[in-house]
């Protein structure tokens, strides 16, 4: 999408000597983000979204603090104003191709990179809040989404809401709460892919690892999500709890949406309750 003529302003003032007809504005579920040379700039999409920068500027320095095995965003500075925005260091390395997990040696690579990274997040047990939400979303999806919804897709948010909240509360380590494809960075070494940052710490709390195992999941598949797994230390019930988890995301987008003002994440989400 085009950058804006606010934007512009704001982008040469934060990404000196950029060529701003080369940059690209990426948009996500809250933020519109351009990638300079060595820092981000994260705009608000939605006044909700500007009013939790500040918010999102301390968990990104808890998180920085905690030392992790991987390079993590820094907050740099705090713009006000219309466009709001946060400019973050750059972490490097990219998204994962989907070709790159044809053959096995990177599929295994990737699923290693994976279970190291939950194995890291599993030592933290301080630091940042409670990620145990579930009693709350489910209060808040029946209260303002089954208005929204069908007869059918209100039965069928039921089924899905009565399966997360009769899942055990735990507190397995840290969660990252949104660890699908756009947000793991890799980069190559000999020939493999190994990941190198992780990105977009937002939801991030104490918590269960089977929501993160939800996401690994939903952008790579059950055999990714079986492989990561077998990194890990044994735990039964995981990859069913991720199921669980993982039934939710649409609703969870659908609400995020609603509460933010967004109708195209909104009716996304909803697509299927309707």
């Amino acid at each position: 999408m085009p950058i804006s003529a606010r934007q512009r302003e704001v982008l040469h003032r934060e990404l000196p000597g950029a060529d701003l007809d080369e940059l690209v504005v990426h948009q996500g579920q809250f933020h519109e983000v351009v990638l300079g040379a060595d820092r981000v700039v994260c705009f608000a999409r939605t006044a909700s979204a500007a009013s939790r920068l500040p918010a999102r500027a301390a968990r990104l320095r808890t998180v920085a603090d905690l030392g992790l095995g991987f390079t993590t965003p820094v907050p740099l500075s705090e713009v006000d104003g219309d466009p709001a925005c946060l400019v973050l260091s750059r972490v490097p390395g990219d998204p994962l191709a989907a070709d790159r997990l044809a053959a096995p040696p990177e599929f295994e690579a990737v699923a290693a990179g994976f279970g190291a990274l939950l194995r890291e997040l599993a030592g933290v047990r301080a630091g940042l809040p409670s990620a145990g939400r579930w009693p709350e979303f489910a209060e808040g999806v029946r209260a303002e989404l089954f208005p929204l919804m069908s007869a059918s897709g209100r039965a069928r948010a039921e089924a899905e809401l009565a399966a997360i909240t009769a899942l055990p509360h735990r507190v397995t380590g840290l969660v990252h709460g949104d660890l699908g494809g756009e947000n793991v960075l890799w980069c190559e070494q000999d020939g493999l892919p190994r990941l190198s940052g992780v990105v977009d710490w937002d939801e991030a709390g104490l918590g269960d690892q089977a929501e993160d195992l939800a996401a690994i999941r939903a952008s790579y598949g059950e055999e990714m999500a079986r492989a990561v797994v077998a990194h890990l230390p044994p735990d039964e019930s995981l990859l069913d709890r991720a199921r669980v988890i993982g039934g939710t995301f649409a609703l969870q987008q659908a609400l995020s949406g609603l509460r933010d003002g967004d109708e195209e994440e909104l009716a996304d989400g909803l697509s299927g309750y309707r």
